[in-house]
């Protein structure tokens, strides 16, 4: 199969971390769709904007990432992952055009377990945010024939839109402001550079292999763990206290476990992602660049 199928990819979420790096990686090929050009939550709107960019694929890396808030709010975030991808998978399916969906780890987390989830066992959500975003993913799965429904975990990179934060520079902005940050020790999860994830994606779509995937870095931490090789690679003279989820006190429930199992996708793309501590790595180095 020649490498670049599809030449006209609209990239819903363009300035977020992961359409950063798809516009990145795609180059000419990409049309960037930002929230000024769509609301998609109206299926007016995504019609009208998929007849106007006119693509050969459509990749939603938009979310509603707010997991606390979501549970003040949670109409707002099921307007966002839940009928966002409903709409955007409606009007796919009548322009015959594939469409890939990126979903969480926070799908799971219900039945306590600790090793990693496959793409066959059954989800189980703790709070409105893993709701919206399993029914987002069930919308796709069931009305956009030609799909992908990718989940990840811990996403961090860089983005063009202001407030858009992640994990990493939070706690060096902590660390380097506070010189002490308090971190949760017992949620086990594998941080993901989005362009690691990008380029795992663009290559999944030349595959034709629809389907629902798990997609991560290798290997697994927790927070203070991942915490710590932050500081400890960027020179951080901080102090960590390691906390208890419950010490914690957020008001939305994490997966104590958020491992992903990625060997259907290792099979499919002939390997796996890197390993986290290199992909953090890369990422601060590219901070100071």
């Amino acid at each position: 199969m020649p490498p670049y199928q599809y030449q006209r990819i609209a990239i819903i979420g363009a300035s977020g971390q992961l359409g950063s790096e798809f516009r990145r990686l795609l180059g000419e090929r990409a049309i960037a769709i930002r929230h000024s050009q769509l609301e998609i939550s109206d299926p007016l709107s995504v019609r009208q904007a998929l007849i106007a960019a006119d693509p050969d694929f459509v990749i939603n890396a938009a979310a509603y990432n707010w997991v606390d808030k979501a549970e003040d709010e949670p109409q707002v975030a099921y307007a966002v992952n839940a009928l966002g991808p409903r709409n955007l998978a409606l009007a796919c399916a009548e322009r015959s055009i594939p469409l890939l969906h990126v979903s969480s780890d926070y799908v799971f987390g219900l039945d306590a377990r600790d090793t990693p989830y496959s793409e066959t066992d059954t989800p189980g959500p703790l709070g409105a945010y893993g709701l919206s975003k399993l029914a987002g993913e069930y919308f796709v799965r069931s009305l956009c024939p030609q799909h992908y429904v990718v989940r990840t975990c811990g996403l961090y990179g860089h983005a063009e839109a202001v407030g858009k934060g992640n994990f990493v520079k939070t706690m060096l902005r902590l660390g380097r402001e506070r010189g002490h940050v308090r971190v949760v020790d017992d949620q086990y999860c594998t941080p993901t550079s989005a362009a690691d994830l990008a380029e795992a994606l663009v290559d999944l779509i030349q595959t034709e292999a629809f389907g629902l995937y798990h997609l991560t870095n290798r290997g697994q931490t927790t927070w203070y763990d991942f915490t710590r090789e932050i500081f400890e690679i960027a020179n951080v003279n901080a102090t960590i206290e390691a906390i208890s989820t419950a010490e914690f006190g957020a008001k939305a429930r994490r997966p104590a476990n958020s491992l992903l199992n990625c060997d259907k996708a290792a099979g499919v793309l002939h390997g796996h992602m890197p390993p986290w501590h290199d992909a953090v790595a890369r990422y601060l180095s590219s901070l100071n660049g």
